[in-house]
């Protein structure tokens, strides 16, 4: 498989990495702002562009990428509030994308389990709810895609949740309605999300907590692989599980 990588920082650099491993070829790397033409992808033979940038450039880039005849693969966070624009694209182009808050098998395994635990907890109203997570200094969105998600989840199976806060509970206490999500940036964690219940009586804890970014970059070039089987529209990454 021939792939180009949009964006290549350390996350880049592991995708690479990975992909080899795996007996694909990295035959085009762009820098995060430096998308080339449409003609270079198809005179390179490119077979799916894995688009891993920042926040402030990934909506220019999926705008320019999707539909130019091959699949994208985006791990790009911080476009949440445009994911129907996206999708729209993607449909109105008739092009295949993968995107997912965090690539991670073990995170996607957290996904499922998380759900699960937010419907078995839903009749016991004793227990409060909030996430926690923790990245390294340099990521460049906070609260993390992956722990919105998991929030996103729980709101959807416990009743007693409506709504996330975050930065408003400087301020203020969270409101009853609302599940709280705690951020620490520092150092080079490579990510650790924690979905706690507590009560009076005792306190139930869900964690995932990543060694290096390698599990990440692994399922990247996995959904790359996926998406690839000319395969058409708009899916995350969870629904390869």
């Amino acid at each position: 498989m021939k792939i180009a990588l949009c964006g290549y920082g350390k996350m880049g650099k592991s995708i690479e990495k990975q992909a080899v491993a795996r007996g694909h070829e990295i035959a085009l790397i762009m820098g995060r702002d430096e998308y080339k033409s449409p003609e270079i992808l198809l005179n390179k033979n490119i077979q799916v562009v894995i688009e891993f940038t920042h926040p402030e450039s990934v909506m220019q880039n999926l705008d320019t990428l999707i539909g130019e005849a091959v699949p994208v693969v985006c791990g790009t966070t911080g476009w949440a509030n445009e994911k129907e624009t996206v999708r729209r694209w993607v449909e109105s182009r008739n092009a295949g994308f993968v995107y997912a808050s965090n690539f991670s098998v073990g995170v996607n395994i957290l996904f499922k389990l998380n759900r699960l635990l937010a419907q078995l907890m839903n009749p016991h109203k004793q227990y409060d709810c909030f996430i926690e997570e923790q990245h390294h200094q340099f990521k460049a969105d906070a609260p993390s895609g992956t722990a919105l998600s998991l929030g996103e989840a729980i709101i959807s199976e416990l009743n007693r949740k409506n709504r996330l806060a975050s930065e408003e509970l400087r301020s203020r206490p969270p409101f009853p309605d609302e599940l709280s999500i705690g951020y620490t940036r520092a150092g080079n964690i490579a990510g650790k999300h924690t979905i706690t219940y507590t009560s009076e009586t005792d306190t139930l804890t869900l964690q995932h907590l990543a060694h290096n970014r390698e599990g990440f970059a692994l399922g990247a070039v996995i959904a790359a692989e996926w998406i690839v089987e000319n395969r058409k529209g708009f899916f995350n990454f969870a629904e390869i599980f």
